[in-house]
């Protein structure tokens, strides 16, 4: 698991490989990722947008920016967390992934970055 924390913001990762949804013959592998975002800090703060650098072994890499994830801005309280489940497919069985959260701070208002930390994606054969 890859974790990191900005700004009292803990971001943490855990990836998995998904044979049933790839399809190496053709160069689609296809890996999800579940995020728990938990707000450590004493202030409300919204995820407003995100932005994805997502790199494949293959030498390509691809930038993915917008507003939320999975469809929703969540407001997290202080001591809560939101978890999510998404996805990237990459050409290669290995590569990586990282990026930044923008979120708000809802007592003033004022928007800062929440690091996300880069994690592997990895098909479990390239392991052995």
């Amino acid at each position: 698991m890859a974790t990191q924390i900005t700004d009292g913001v803990k971001v943490s990762v855990e990836t998995v490989y998904q044979p049933e949804y790839s399809n190496p013959e053709n160069e689609h592998y296809m890996f999800a990722y579940r995020i728990t975002i938990e707000n450590l800090g004493d202030y409300s703060v919204q995820l407003l947008r995100r932005h994805w650098y997502i790199f494949d072994s293959n030498g390509t890499h691809r930038e993915v920016e917008g507003e939320g994830v999975v469809g929703v801005q969540p407001i997290i309280e202080p001591g809560e967390q939101h978890e999510y489940v998404s996805g990237c497919n990459l050409k290669s069985d290995m590569g990586t992934m990282t990026g930044t959260y923008q979120m708000l701070r809802e007592f003033d208002g004022s928007l800062f970055e929440v690091k996300i930390p880069r994690f592997d994606l990895i098909a479990p054969h390239r392991l052995n």
